[in-house]
């Protein structure tokens, strides 16, 4: 977990910290998965077409890989966005 997300709690228990580190940490991991799968389900479907061999065709392959690098940075983009919109965000205090 990066410091930032640490400052919010500057003002909790050290017990309380802990938790909240471990919840932040369970929801990152829980969020990788969730784009791994994602990846993983949409461009099997898109590429793979036949079941006939036990490897992938060149065309599959090749399919998979492009697939893979556009999701992988569209995501990052759509990170990088939103990153962005949230520092330009007002603070509530």
């Amino acid at each position: 977990m990066d410091a930032s997300m640490m400052a919010g709690l500057e003002g909790l228990p050290e017990e309380d910290k802990a938790k909240m580190a471990s919840m932040i940490d369970q929801l990152q991991l829980r969020d990788s998965l969730r784009m791994y799968n994602s990846l993983v389900e949409r461009c099997f479907v898109d590429c793979v077409d036949t079941f006939t061999r036990k490897t992938l065709q060149k065309q599959e392959e090749t399919c998979v890989m492009r697939c893979a690098e556009k999701f992988l940075k569209h995501t990052m983009r759509v990170g990088m966005r939103f990153a962005e919109l949230n520092q330009n965000a007002p603070t509530q205090d």
